[in-house]
């Protein structure tokens, strides 16, 4: 047997500034996307300590973590990642699709401002981080489901940036940020089942070198994982990926957040990168 490990490159841990939301309102009250289950019982008290591993795991790897207080009647709001998009200490604010969830773009936008971010209203719809992602100098932007097409043309006003439209076409898979996972200035892992041809063509040509996830991890949100360029945390369950991240020099850690997986979010979707 070949050991593909002795040949992985270096890989290059670098320190993260990250924004999260403590799930103390966190439960399943309505359904807007294929995980919601609200007949299904859910455990506050779980998602809690979950997500509190989480963020020790951040903390024990010298990320800079800061907090948003969670507001009542927004069990959505633990999933930061949707409440923005954040480079050059800009903050392009979240316009989302659904009603229930349209009270958490004005409340991070005035976390930012708060905090000393240049804040950009937004005119179009998009959910933030979960469908623009950095790599290699240009924004990967998602649509299909939750961001409006338009919305990447506004992206690329503000940032001044290549962006790389994707179009998602598995309703499971309904933001970027679950079918992409970012693993260091210049490599991804993703899932083709869930982009359409033209999309994939695109990964391929930018990324052949990228991770190629099985469909059992994506099913439990392995791609939903947060990199600083050496450790990457993702799903405990994600055992493949695990493997193929090793291979190549990563140092995967895995947590378990499978509470916060009844409402369709995993570890990214708990974490908003702040690029000053």
């Amino acid at each position: 047997m070949t050991d593909t490990s002795a040949a992985a490159p270096a890989r290059t841990a670098s320190k993260r500034t990250v924004l999260m939301c403590r799930p103390d309102y966190f439960t399943v009250s309505y359904r807007i996307n294929p995980w919601m289950h609200p007949e299904d019982p859910t455990d506050t008290s779980l998602a809690v300590k979950q997500w509190d591993v989480l963020h020790q795991i951040y903390l024990d790897l010298d990320f800079d973590v800061h907090l948003i207080e969670p507001i009542v009647g927004l069990p959505d709001m633990v999933y930061a990642a949707n409440g923005g998009f954040v480079i050059d200490n800009i903050a392009y604010g979240a316009s989302f699709t659904y009603p229930e969830r349209q009270p958490e773009g004005p409340a991070y936008m005035d976390w930012f401002e708060a905090n000393g971010f240049d804040v950009r209203v937004p005119e179009e719809v998009n959910e933030g981080e979960g469908d623009f992602l950095l790599v290699a100098g240009k924004i990967l932007a998602g649509t299909g489901f939750r961001t409006a097409t338009n919305s990447h043309g506004e992206v690329a006003a503000i940032y001044g940036r290549e962006v790389v439209s994707l179009n998602l076409v598995n309703p499971s898979f309904y933001h970027l940020d679950t079918a992409v996972a970012v693993l260091d200035d210049n490599n991804i892992a993703y899932l083709p089942s869930a982009f359409d041809e033209s999309s994939l063509e695109k990964l391929r040509t930018l990324f052949p070198d990228a991770v190629i996830v099985t469909e059992q991890d994506a099913a439990v949100l392995g791609l939903n994982s947060f990199s600083d360029g050496y450790n990457v945390v993702i799903a405990s369950r994600a055992k493949d990926f695990e493997r193929q991240l090793r291979e190549r020099g990563y140092n995967p850690i895995g947590v378990d957040l499978s509470e916060l997986l009844l409402g369709g979010g995993g570890v990214k979707c708990c974490t908003l990168e702040l690029r000053r």
